[in-house]
């Protein structure tokens, strides 16, 4: 798969399981991504696809590098859809 069908497919799953804040804005935590059946079967490296989404300033989250456990509570925020 390519990267930007990758990144399209993680803005459809993070509308899917996230939840829009007071300021507006569509967020999921790590956690909830990382752990969903159906992101384990379609991503193969969500990590990478959450690197490659941040370079594009089409999310943001704190951190460089998100480890499932350790970073289970960072939230996910979706800049532009």
């Amino acid at each position: 798969m390519n990267v930007e069908h990758e990144i399209s497919l993680l803005v459809e799953e993070m509308e899917r399981l996230g939840t829009t804040g007071a300021d507006g804005k569509l967020s999921v935590k790590f956690g909830v991504l990382f752990q969903d059946d159906r992101c384990a079967n379609l991503f193969e490296a969500l990590v990478g696809t959450l690197k490659a989404a941040k370079r594009r300033k089409i999310v943001t989250y704190e951190g460089e590098l998100l480890l499932q456990g350790v970073h289970d509570d960072v939230e996910i925020v979706l800049l532009q859809n």
